[in-house]
């Protein structure tokens, strides 16, 4: 398949989880890729370090079971996910409370979902758990706040039920403006669904963001569960990475420049082939090929502390809807996923959203000490990642798909071209494949037989 006048078929430039996603659709259908990251690892921002132990992320995007490019995606159907405890606990006048519950089983909550097991569709059940759920509770509801959370629930049910083409239909405005068009309680917004998608899309006020972007997301939170990889974000990628032919990636390799038939490296020289695919962040991608437009960005701060005991005793997703301090979101990371901390030990991950604050572990101590309710003095600091490009910017009009193919040979993919998540990164470059494939003269899913006449 492969001529002798190219190095390969498609050169992809980037190995963040867009890239290798479009690597393993061109590979399955015969296509042979060459994915080059100018790090010494790949994954891009769904980067894990090791410290004494501990296994900390660099960003704090959290996923969903029921992402679609997680099911779709051969070699991630059996990842190893870790859930948070249905719904969440919400930290609002003084005191925790757990809210947003919608089903107690992931889409791929095990190994056993995901093989389907002769099981009706998980979302059925759910959905049906969810209506049962909320007619109970709407027969009986003496206190303001049952009658809210049935009203939540019921809101939560429909969206779950609805089809991502009627979302997009929708008018357009910001997700803070929608939020409160809604008909819910203003309760329930600030209480519950304005933190829960500020720490979802990394936009702490929803002012900048679509009111789309933040429908699907509530939707997958909807139709799912919250979870992140076991041993840390950069699972994902490595696994994805792994399940390459042979020397398929490679790292430390600088692109300085691209055309639609070769790039130019810094270590190797020219690599020639047939398409080239840009799969870097938006900003490294505009250096490449000017003309590129950069959205704007939403920084994002982690802070890792371990601790004597755990504060909390359970794998909850907490978010501090009260705003007392500079942390939007934070989980004992420890009891989600245990392999994260050696030995028994303790990790609490928290979240800042925004620009940090000069003072920032003194003033996250104190709001964590307000969250958890316990002491944090004899907390130890960890590591604190901040990136001031962590999720791209959504504001309306937003253009969920934008364009992947520049011009016939030159592709481009990433969270920038379509959501600012996981998600969207793993469906760009999808989308970046198959406009390869459609050029190539290739349908989709099919294996290739002669490359060379589509040259």
């Amino acid at each position: 398949m492969l001529s002798t006048a190219h190095d390969a078929d498609v050169v992809i430039v980037g190995a963040g989880i867009a890239g290798l996603s479009a690597a393993h659709r061109l590979t399955s259908a015969g296509v042979t890729v060459s994915v080059l990251e100018a790090a010494p690892v790949v994954g891009g921002r769904m980067a894990t370090t090791q410290l004494d132990g501990f296994r900390l992320d660099r960003t704090g995007q959290l996923l969903s079971t029921a992402f679609p490019e997680l099911r779709r995606t051969a070699v991630l159907q059996d990842a190893d996910l870790r859930m948070f405890s249905p719904g969440v606990l919400v930290h609002s006048g003084g005191r925790l409370q757990r809210t947003g519950e919608v089903g107690t089983t992931g889409r791929w909550g095990s190994a056993h979902a995901r093989r389907g097991a002769g099981r009706a569709s998980p979302h059925t059940a759910q959905s049906a758990g969810v209506a049962f759920s909320v007619a109970r509770a709407l027969a009986s509801a003496p206190r303001p706040r049952q009658l809210d959370q049935a009203r939540l629930g019921a809101s939560l049910a429909r969206l779950a039920a609805t089809p991502v083409d009627r979302l997009l239909a929708r008018p357009e405005r910001s997700a803070a403006e929608a939020l409160y068009g809604r008909g819910l309680p203003a309760r329930t917004v600030d209480g519950f669904l304005r933190p829960l998608l500020s720490a979802l899309l990394g936009d702490p006020e929803l002012t900048g963001t679509s009111s789309r972007c933040a429908d699907l997301v509530l939707r997958g939170y909807a139709r799912g569960r919250l979870c992140v990889p076991a041993g840390g974000a950069a699972t994902l990628p490595e696994l994805m990475a792994a399940g390459l032919p042979s020397g398929a990636v490679r790292t430390g390799v600088r692109v300085t420049d691209v055309a639609t038939t070769s790039v130019t490296t810094e270590e190797l020289g020219e690599i020639r082939c047939r398409s080239v695919l840009l799969a870097t962040g938006a900003r490294a991608a505009a250096g490449l090929l000017p003309g590129l437009r950069v959205p704007s960005f939403r920084p994002m701060t982690v802070v890792h502390h371990t601790a004597p005991e755990s504060p909390l005793g359970e794998p909850s997703l907490v978010l501090a809807a009260d705003r007392s301090g500079p942390v939007s979101h934070t989980a004992v990371m420890s009891e989600v996923d245990p392999s994260r901390a050696s030995d028994g030990r303790v990790l609490i991950s928290s979240t800042l959203l925004g620009t940090p604050p000069d003072d920032l572990d003194r003033r996250v101590r104190r709001q964590l000490a307000n969250l958890y309710g316990r002491a944090t003095d004899d907390w130890e600091l960890l590591a604190v990642h901040h990136d001031p490009e962590a999720v791209p910017a959504m504001p309306a009009p937003h253009d969920l798909r934008r364009p992947v193919r520049v011009l016939s040979g030159l592709y481009v993919c990433g969270d920038h071209r379509d959501t600012g998540t996981v998600q969207g990164a793993l469906f760009s470059g999808r989308r970046a494949a198959d406009a390869v494939l459609s050029d190539f003269g290739i349908r989709p899913g099919c294996a290739a037989t002669a490359l060379t006449a589509a040259a």
